[in-house]
């Protein structure tokens, strides 16, 4: 696949990935966090076995591939769901979107930390640009915030061990599919939330028979479409195009969020937020590197 059609999945995860967030306010109101995020995340597992299934491309990780993908569970399903789980339900929508935001500008410096990958000045202005209009977008929405909560920490944390999974998913890629990484993931990080919540939710997991049909229909269209296919597809750009161009896309998620809870919650979308939607464009535009790949095409074709 080419990195224009890569490009294109990935506003399209984002898409699904925006969409999610109402759909986990619903449900986080309905049950404890972290048991509801178990089982959402283990039939997100069960859904991406299934799939690789069918095109037998399942196998077993080799010895070394095993620390991996232990490690990537450990971060980017066990610490980023239950804090993100946690997070959500004790801040405000517009913090988690202004935090969440700072993914592209986090995955960029890790990257060139701990990979030795170094963005070009293009993509730099990129992150600039997406998080400036990832900020305006969210604080057009709320002009008060709630600096200093608990529940931002959670947020922080939660990007953070995303960020620091995206390193061990790209590094695990070379060897081992990372749809298949996925799965595996999925299954035993949602084992070790439901050990969590059985700590901090004891008995939670009963709730579940009382639950009416339309939160099964949410969490059922959570786990597998936003969370079991965005996650696979996108755990394959990450292989692909790499940690920085991929997590840039990040940036649409607060946008495509917004228009969600608009949809579904009712909330206004205002001139500002179309004007931050402009900005985040623009820094995906650069930081996909997509803005200097067709500069470079002009260049060319000009010379010719």
């Amino acid at each position: 696949m080419n990195h224009f059609r890569l490009y294109i999945l990935l506003v399209m995860i984002m898409f699904a990935w925006g969409m999610n967030v109402p759909a986990m306010k619903y449900l986080t109101s309905q049950m404890g966090p972290v048991t509801m995020t178990s089982l959402r995340i283990f039939l997100a597992g069960v859904t991406v076995f299934a799939i690789l299934a069918v095109f037998k491309m399942i196998r077993k990780p080799a010895k070394g591939e095993w620390r991996l993908v232990m490690v990537a569970a450990a971060l980017n399903v066990v610490a980023h769901h239950y804090l993100i789980s946690i997070g959500i339900s004790l801040t405000s929508g517009t913090n988690s979107g202004l935090i969440i935001g700072t993914s592209p500008i986090m995955t960029a410096v890790f990257s060139l930390l701990l990979l030795k990958l170094s963005p070009s000045k293009w993509q730099w202005l990129g992150f600039v640009l997406g998080f400036a209009g990832v900020t305006a977008t969210v604080l057009a929405g709320n002009a008060e915030t709630s600096a200093g909560s608990v529940g931002d920490l959670y947020i922080l944390l939660a990007i953070v061990a995303q960020v620091l999974s995206f390193m061990v998913i790209s590094k695990a890629s070379k060897t081992l599919d990372p749809r298949l990484l996925t799965a595996y993931m999925f299954v035993f990080g949602s084992i070790g939330i439901f050990f969590i919540s059985l700590l901090q939710e004891p008995g939670e997991w009963r709730r579940f028979a009382e639950m009416e049909p339309k939160f099964w229909a949410i969490l059922v269209g959570s786990g597998i479409i936003a969370t079991a296919l965005g996650h696979m597809l996108y755990n394959h750009a990450i292989g692909e195009v790499g940690p920085s161009k991929a997590a840039i896309f990040i940036n649409l998620n607060t946008f495509f969020a917004l228009l969600g809870s608009a949809w579904f919650l009712g909330e206004t979308i205002t001139y500002h937020h179309m004007v931050g939607f402009v900005v985040i464009a623009l820094g995906v535009l650069f930081g996909s590197g997509t803005a200097e790949e067709l500069w470079r095409m002009r260049i060319r074709s000009a010379k010719r």
